[in-house]
């Protein structure tokens, strides 16, 4: 059976808004089953559509990854980004919503703590906190599954852009039920109400929804992206490639002094469940290591169902650092507008995983490190589940 996401549930019904004034949260993402834009369904259903409030990357995901967002193509109604130069910009200001009493969110989100747009459904939450504005979540499917749970909780003191919700880095929740989490840790006052799938079982990846795959972000290409990015995307806190500037980022990584062979073989013989790392090269037409052939490993996800995203991208760390020592090093900066910590702690959720990295601790003991955080979250999480 093929599932039918909350906008096409939705739309369905949408005449009883017809009398509202109407904002959306909305990318690219944002389409019908016959691939139709949100914004001009909601306009053919004679729906009052007001205004369009992009997240990072804008309408269309034409932007890479922390460039602010301040040209983007009109979809005709008001398109308002919510990631600019500053912090300050991530929440609709209180102007944005004069006249608005109903807000959509329908984007695709992958399963990450990190990825950022469902960050941006929280904080937009917290601006409407104690108004007259109904927020309802368009729900769509978690293309990584609802059941399986890996990595840290986020730790106080470690919150930041990458890092809102207080839980492990792949939480197997909706959007949707990400919200009513949301509203519940953070007792908001607000008027939530989600708008539920048809035909989304909780097993389901991706591939079984019978959904078309349209790419969240530049470097989000596809959907066995999405499969790696809860441990790859560790890398942007690292001197490693993550793949950026190849057509395969997240899934390839490296640094021009990898010899490819024996960090492949260092990393196969870790026995991360459900991937093999194949030696290879690469070279960025952007990013780190612009121009250079840079040695490293591509990630065949050999089997997603006991595949470990996380700890397959701690090990591709841990692996690196074990071999070049301080040659691959955490840099200090800003990153996603903070620079209290290291990115990569901003990423972990704390500065645990690094610490033990850089002290030299087996791979096994660094797992154990947040294994009590996803068997107590995968238990805590259930009270939310709408599928």
């Amino acid at each position: 059976m093929k599932v039918q996401t909350g906008l096409d549930v939705f739309l369905s019904g949408a005449g009883r808004y017809a009398k509202r004034s109407i904002a959306l949260v909305a990318n690219q993402t944002s389409v019908t089953a016959s691939l139709e834009y949100s914004w001009h369904a909601f306009v053919r259903s004679g729906l009052s559509l007001k205004r369009i409030f992009t997240p990072e990357h804008g309408l269309f995901g034409t932007e890479q990854d922390q460039v602010p967002v301040t040209d983007q193509p009109a979809a005709g109604p008001e398109t308002v980004s919510l990631y600019g130069h500053s912090a300050h910009t991530l929440r609709p200001l209180d102007a944005m919503l004069d006249g608005i009493d109903t807000v959509f969110f329908d984007i695709q989100d992958v399963g990450s703590r990190y990825y950022t747009y469902v960050n941006t459904m929280a904080m937009f939450m917290e601006a409407l906190a104690g108004r007259d504005v109904e927020f309802i979540v368009l729900d769509r499917p978690n293309p990584l599954g609802g059941v399986a749970v890996e990595g840290p909780g986020l730790e106080p003191g470690f919150e930041s852009f990458v890092g809102v919700f207080h839980l492990p880095v792949r939480h197997g929740l909706t959007a949707g039920e990400l919200a009513l989490w949301y509203r519940d840790r953070h007792r908001l006052d607000i008027k939530l109400s989600v708008v539920r799938m048809t035909g989304w079982r909780r097993s389901m990846l991706f591939p079984e929804t019978g959904l078309p795959w349209v790419p969240p972000s530049p470097n989000m290409p596809t959907v066995d992206t999405a499969l790696v990015y809860p441990g790859m995307c560790l890398l942007e806190g690292t001197i490693l490639s993550e793949g950026r500037g190849t057509t395969m980022p997240f899934q390839l990584c490296g640094a021009p002094f990898i010899e490819p062979e024996e960090y492949a073989r260092l990393l196969n013989a870790r026995g991360v469940p459900g991937v093999y790392f194949r030696s290879t090269y690469f070279k960025p037409t952007f990013n780190k290591f612009a121009g250079e052939n840079t040695g490293g490993v591509y990630l065949h996800v050999t089997d997603p169902a006991v595949f470990t995203p996380f700890l397959a991208g701690v090990a591709v760390v841990w692996a690196a650092r074990k071999m070049y020592g301080v040659q691959c090093d955490f840099p200090r900066g800003v990153y996603e507008f903070n620079s209290t910590h290291p990115a990569f702690d901003l990423l972990a959720g704390g500065a645990a995983i690094r610490e033990m990295i850089e002290a030299g601790n087996d791979i096994d003991s660094i797992r154990s490190s947040w294994m009590d955080a996803e068997v107590i979250f995968a238990e805590a999480k259930s009270s939310y589940h709408l599928y």
